[in-house]
């Protein structure tokens, strides 16, 4: 397993820690990894309106995003499930909005089991921006407009 990956997995163990489940008690952990080394972590955070909880990878990714990220170039998640539990679907759906299809995403336990995937095996022919059409802008505006 690359270093690098190691410490992902290390980062998605500690924010799932962090994780607020109080009523699926299923804490989840994420950490991603972006084209300019930097990581950000996050934990599940439940919502007694369960439509409005937000999924480890979910959280994890909008924190690079709103940092100015735009490239995820991996992604750990962590579970207290054997074997590891892979993302849920809108999860695979906004990494694919800021990965390609060879960002590895390890999924990891607390028995230290790991399992090794793409997004591309998650996700295949995943929706992505280019399925837009021509009417797509590949810069959006920001703000009203």
């Amino acid at each position: 397993m690359p270093e690098d990956l190691e410490e992902l997995a290390a980062r998605a163990l500690a924010a799932r820690e962090a994780a607020y489940a109080p009523y699926s008690r299923f804490l989840v952990g994420a950490a991603v990894r972006t084209r300019d080394g930097r990581m950000f972590a996050a934990g599940n955070v439940e919502n007694a309106s369960y439509g409005l909880t937000l999924c480890a990878e979910r959280g994890a990714i909008l924190q690079a995003v709103s940092a100015g990220i735009r490239e995820i170039v991996a992604l750990a998640v962590a579970t207290a499930t054997s074997p590891p539990t892979a993302p849920c679907g809108a999860c695979r759906q906004v990494l694919a909005e800021f990965a390609a299809d060879d960002c590895p995403v390890l999924l990891v336990n607390l028995e230290g089991e790991k399992r090794l995937i793409t997004l591309g095996d998650l996700l295949p022919y995943a929706f992505r921006p280019s399925d837009l059409g021509a009417t797509f802008c590949a810069e959006p505006r920001h703000g009203r407009g």
